[in-house]
């Protein structure tokens, strides 16, 4: 198979360059005719980062990918790179999600201070509603403020809050891991719904590009991701309401890789945007996307149904 050049269609920062040109590496070596050239585009999500504008005000998910995903709808690229948890959780027309390489860390960071070092009434920046409702369930004396802009941007920032939290992969990514104050535990801040996960995507019926792009994805972590966006869809829910899941492979005794089917465990939670009342649920079983609509209406069951109604 040689597939020749792919235009791969991205957002113009460093992260998600970097995201596109790791895409494009793993292309080359399970391809080594093939090269990948990058197309970066402006989104709504960019455009909006300067005047500082919440992310639920302006649409929530899918702000940072409409564009990207149009580019190759219009045959502008060939595939899109995405940071999985800027995707909305249902599927796009035209469009499918064909690779999801191995998952970096999923878990959230402060960066300034620990938790435990933040004094009483300390300040927290964070432009996400799920890290300052879980944040504000352990710590309900803490005030929030919003914090956008790439990576960088949010870096600099920090020096004006006593912690801002960001995730861990995008700064293993960027090799900016000596600014982490304290990792958080998935036990205390559940990530969001594909957090960690890189999603490429192409035209549901270009054969040639999706051939390619199967070689390049991480069964494991495709169907975790499977799992926790079909819990999101179940909810009909976005990043714009305190929303949070992780699926993993579940590892049982005498089940070794190759042996069978996979099974995965997935938590899942939904908050109120103070933190004061949490619903969390967490199962196992090896259809993903079964699982994740099992979690997710077992949550609704609870009042979880109610708790989003009312945001």
């Amino acid at each position: 198979m040689n597939p020749g050049l792919l235009r791969a269609a991205t957002r113009s920062s460093p992260l998600a360059k970097w995201q596109t040109v790791h895409v494009g590496q793993l292309l080359s070596d399970a391809l080594p005719e093939s090269r990948s050239e990058l197309v970066c585009v402006d989104t709504l999500g960019d455009r909006t980062q300067a005047i500082g504008t919440p992310l639920h005000m302006i649409g929530g998910q899918g702000v940072f990918v409409k564009e990207v995903q149009a580019a190759v709808l219009d045959g502008l690229a060939d595939f899109a790179v995405h940071s999985a948890k800027d995707l909305p959780s249902g599927p796009t027309p035209g469009l499918t999600i064909v690779a999801v390489p191995e998952r970096g860390d999923a878990r959230d960071v402060l960066v300034g201070r620990a938790l435990a070092q933040i004094p009483h009434g300390g300040s927290v920046a964070t432009g996400s509603v799920r890290r300052r409702a879980l944040l504000s369930a352990v710590r309900p004396d803490l005030v929030f403020s919003e914090l956008r802009g790439n990576i960088n941007t949010r870096l600099e920032k920090a020096k004006e809050f006593d912690a801002i939290v960001m995730a861990m992969a995008s700064l293993q990514r960027l090799e900016l891991t000596d600014h982490i104050a304290e990792v958080l535990s998935p036990h205390r801040m559940l990530p969001m719904v594909g957090q960690g996960a890189i999603a490429v995507e192409c035209r549901s019926d270009d054969d040639r590009v999706i051939e390619a792009l199967r070689l390049i994805n991480n069964p494991d972590s495709f169907a975790a991701l499977a799992a926790e966006r079909a819990f999101l869809f179940e909810l009909g829910s976005g990043c714009d309401l305190p929303v949070a899941a992780l699926a993993v492979p579940y590892e049982t005794i005498g089940l070794t890789a190759g042996d069978g089917p996979t099974e995965f465990s997935l938590d899942a939670l939904v908050a109120s945007p103070d933190g004061r009342k949490v619903i969390r649920f967490d199962s196992s079983g090896f259809d993903p996307v079964a699982l994740g609509r099992f979690v997710a209406a077992e949550i609704l069951r609870q009042g979880g149904g109610e708790l989003l109604r009312k945001q």
